[in-house]
């Protein structure tokens, strides 16, 4: 389930505003006072397994609001058409989501020098039935799993987590593609090498390493794990299609957001990106949100129109304004996105 962009407004994500991504169905059981997470894994020499109050009495707490995104995010514009669920815009939401530092955790059960990935594993049941299948089981580079954003979240907007997002504990991760931060997480293993759950295998969640034409087939051992999402922006405020009136002045408003860069600046153009006009642009309110822009324009004719946002981070990289290059599984797509406005 996906939300449309105009209904994105808000700057924290209302929870039901929040899309929805499942690999397989709800856990039999979700009952946090039984909950226990086992960190274990080639580079831990003494596994250790919390409950869930251990967790949040023993270590610090912490907010971030944080950028979840699809992968697949806009892969309903791809041609020809990618394999997987065909995205719009809405596959992305900023929650303000509390927990605990994993880094601490794992500071607590002591990590070998080895330590190269960590991969987690959940209580989602497989669509084949069989209990003995794992679902979807990734995870990232030691280096990002020790980053201070990097939680074991049990609250979400200051409220448990629903059942949906992955209650009574999720691992987050932002700024990554969302299929990184495990719902329903029991057991982390840190392991010695690039871990190899289901669904970290090739092409899930994999880009070819070099460019290629459109509907190639691509060998496994030519893709590349997807780690930053990419610079991104979206237009929440008008609805695509508004009304208005030659000479009204128009309070446009949106977001943007660069994985685990920051952006630097938003550009808005209404001439079908002939010229730009730079945005308000705030920062973020911690680094991986996504930062909130604002521009004010108005037409002088009648007639139709469309409006273009184009983000670029920090480093100069800015967003394409057509689709980017082609991949099997239409991953990582972030043109500009544009809005309808007709002018009586």
């Amino acid at each position: 389930m996906e939300t449309p962009a105009h209904l994105l407004d808000d700057k924290v994500t209302p929870i039901d505003k929040m899309f929805v991504r499942n690999n397989g169905l709800l856990p039999a059981e979700l009952n946090a006072d039984t909950w226990t997470l086992t960190i274990d894994g080639e580079a831990v020499p003494n596994p250790k397994t919390y409950t869930l109050k251990e967790l949040k009495t023993k270590f610090k707490h912490h907010t971030y609001s944080l950028v979840l995104e699809c992968g697949g995010n806009g892969r309903g514009e791809l041609n020809p058409p990618a394999s997987g669920n065909q995205w719009g815009f809405g596959g992305v939401s900023c929650g303000s989501w509390t927990g605990v530092r994993l880094k601490d955790v794992l500071a607590d059960v002591g990590i070998a020098d080895n330590a190269t990935y960590i991969g987690y594993y959940a209580t989602d049941r497989h669509l084949s039935g069989d209990p003995k299948k794992i679902v979807i089981s990734r995870g990232v580079p030691i280096d990002k799993a020790l980053e201070d954003e990097t939680l074991l979240a049990f609250a979400l907007n200051g409220e448990d987590i629903p059942a949906i997002e992955g209650h009574p504990l999720r691992l987050v991760v932002g700024g990554w593609p969302a299929s990184v931060s495990g719902k329903w997480v029991n057991r982390i293993a840190v392991r010695d090498r690039v871990h190899d759950g289901p669904k970290m295998e090739s092409p899930s969640y994999r880009v070819p390493k070099t460019p290629v034409e459109p509907g190639d087939q691509v060998a496994d051992e030519d893709m590349v794990i997807i780690e930053s999402m990419p610079v991104k922006s979206i237009i929440t405020f008008p609805k695509t299609g508004a009304l208005v009136k030659t000479g009204q002045s128009i309070n446009l408003r949106g977001h943007a957001w660069a994985g685990d860069q920051e952006v630097g600046e938003v550009e808005i153009s209404t001439d079908y990106g002939q010229t730009w006009k730079k945005a308000s642009l705030d920062a973020p309110v911690n680094r991986l949100a996504w930062q909130h822009w604002r521009a004010q324009i108005s037409f002088p004719e009648k007639g139709y129109y469309e409006v273009w946002v184009k983000a670029t981070d920090i480093h100069g990289v800015s967003q394409p304004m057509v689709v980017p290059g082609w991949n099997p599984r239409g991953y990582l797509n972030n043109a500009t996105h544009r809005i309808a406005i007709k002018v009586e």
